[in-house]
């Protein structure tokens, strides 16, 4: 299991925590709710078709942080979708809300 609910050990982190991986995600979600809520506040004088992939961009990102929060809950966090192989911690760092690995992403795209 990726999830770690136990205190890192010393030698260096393998895993997020539950804990952790909460924060991260609730870090994101309330990021992207405030260049959201910025977006629609915006003037009209604005980029309109700009501001609507904005708009799309982060709301797509906001399901899958949702998404994220389910698999912690599914015990499924941290499991690469394609591979079923464990995400890196540092990847999990850097995008809490991945679903895959990076090979299986590259492989994606």
């Amino acid at each position: 299991m990726p999830l770690d609910t136990a205190a890192r050990r010393e030698s260096g982190p393998e895993r997020l925590t539950a804990h952790e991986a909460r924060q991260r995600l609730e870090h994101e979600r309330a990021s992207r709710l405030v260049q959201l809520t910025a977006i629609e506040e915006a003037g009209p004088e604005t980029n309109d078709h700009l501001m609507a992939v904005q708009k799309d961009a982060l709301q797509r990102v906001l399901k899958e942080i949702d998404a994220a929060f389910q698999r912690i809950e599914d015990s499924t966090y941290g499991i690469c979708q394609d591979c079923g192989q464990p995400i890196p911690v540092e990847r999990l760092e850097i995008l809490p809300y991945a679903r895959c690995c990076v090979g299986c992403q590259s492989r994606t795209t």
